[in-house]
C-alpha cells in the first residue's frame, strides 16, 4: 500500500468538479483535492451553501483555487446550465459524481417527473456527462492525459441483489430504491468505460464506494459540520469513520496516477480504512451484453440525451423524457 491520503500527488494546473460539494463526503473530497493544488469546482444547488463551502476550503487550504457552479440534480434544466458552465472552463480533468437525494419514497419525483432517487443519482449524472464529455475529451487530448469520471456507489449493492432490467421501476422502500439507483449507476459506469475504450477516447470511468461516514467522527468545518448543521445519529458509529476519510476512495480514484478505467476503489476495512482497489461486483461489471445495452438505452431516454461517445462528437441533448 503506497497511497497516502495525507500526501496527495501534485495536481497544480488540473481542474476537478465535485457535485454535492457543500457537505459530507463531497465537501471533504473537494477540500482534499484543493490541497493537491488543483482548481476545484464546487457544484451544488444552494448558492449560499456553496459560498460557505468555498470559505471553509480557503480557510483550510490558503491560496486554494475554487469556483462555484449551481446545480440542482432534481432539475434537468439546471443540470444543462451547469454543464454549459463546466464545458466553458479552460480545462476539466475529472468529475466526482457524488450528489443526489438521500431519501425518497415511490411518490417523490424530480422537477421532470422522474423518481427522485433515480433522477438525482443516475439520470441527472447521465445528462451532465453528455454535456461535459466533450470538455473531458478535449482536456485529455490537449494535455496527453486521461480525464476521469468517478461514480459514487454503496456497499448495499453488494449486500442486496436488486433487478435493473426495468430502470424506472421504483422499489417502495427508500433504501431499496437507493440501492437500485446505485446498482444502475455501476452498470452504467462500467458500460461507459467499455464504450470509451472502444472509441479510444482519453477519458476513464471508475467506481468508488465510501464505506460508512458518520457525523460523530467528522471534523468540524464552519457551516459544513458544526453546531449550526443538523446532526444525524448512526447505529454504525462505533465501526465507522468520519466523512473526511470516507472521501478518500473518491480522491484516490481521481488523482492516483496508477488508477485506471474500470477499477473500483473502497475502504480496506469495508466500512472504513485506507482506500484500496477491490474487485468489482460481477453482476454490475459484466452483466449480459443485452442487459447493459438496455440499461444504457433506458438511461439515455430518461435523461433525454444521446451520450456523445465518438471522436469529435459534441453535446446531443434533447428535452427530458418524463
Amino acid at each position: 500500500m503506497t497511497w497516502n491520503p495525507a500526501h496527495l500527488p501534485d495536481h497544480t494546473g488540473h481542474t476537478f468538479a465535485v457535485t454535492g460539494a457543500t457537505g459530507g463526503i463531497g465537501y471533504f473530497a473537494a477540500e482534499q483535492l484543493a490541497s493537491s493544488g488543483a482548481e476545484i469546482v464546487l457544484a451544488s444547488r444552494s448558492e449560499a451553501k456553496l459560498r460557505l463551502a468555498e470559505a471553509a476550503i480557503r480557510d483550510r487550504v490558503p491560496g486554494a483555487s475554487v469556483r462555484r457552479v449551481v446545480i440542482d440534480l432534481a432539475s434537468l434544466d439546471s443540470v444543462d446550465r451547469a454543464a454549459d458552465e463546466l464545458r466553458a472552463l479552460p480545462r476539466l480533468d475529472g468529475v466526482l459524481l457524488n450528489g443526489g437525494a438521500m431519501t425518497g419514497g415511490r411518490r417523490a419525483v424530480t422537477e421532470d417527473g422522474l423518481p427522485l432517487l433515480l433522477g438525482t443519482h443516475v439520470a441527472a449524472n447521465v445528462r451532465l456527462l453528455a454535456g461535459i464529455l466533450p470538455a473531458l475529451v478535449a482536456t485529455g487530448d490537449a494535455h496527453g492525459s486521461t480525464s476521469r469520471v468517478v461514480h459514487t456507489s454503496t456497499g448495499f449493492v453488494q449486500q442486496f441483489r436488486v433487478g435493473v432490467d426495468d430502470v424506472r421501476a421504483t422499489p417502495p422502500i427508500s433504501i431499496a430504491a437507493y440501492t437500485k439507483a446505485k446498482a444502475v449507476t455501476e452498470v452504467f459506469a462500467f458500460e461507459l468505460e467499455r464504450r470509451l475504450r472502444a472509441s479510444a477516447l482519453p477519458v476513464a470511468s471508475l467506481v468508488v464506494r465510501p464505506g460508512v461516514g458518520v457525523d460523530a467522527k467528522t471534523p468540524e468545518r464552519p457551516g459544513i459540520r458544526d453546531a449550526t448543521t443538523p446532526y444525524q445519529r448512526n447505529p454504525y458509529t462505533p465501526w465507522a469513520q468520519g466523512k473526511d476519510t470516507a472521501a478518500w476512495s473518491a480522491v484516490r480514484a481521481l488523482t492516483d496516477p496508477a488508477a485506471a478505467g474500470g477499477e473500483y476503489y473502497a475502504p480496506a476495512g469495508r466500512l472504513r480504512g485506507l482506500p484500496v482497489r477491490i474487485e468489482p461486483i460481477a453482476r454490475t461489471q459484466t452483466p449480459p451484453a443485452e442487459l447493459a445495452a438496455s440499461v444504457w438505452e433506458q438511461l439515455e431516454a430518461l435523461a433525454g440525451v444521446r451520450m456523445p461517445i465518438r471522436r469529435g462528437a459534441g453535446q446531443q441533448g434533447s428535452p427530458a423524457v418524463p
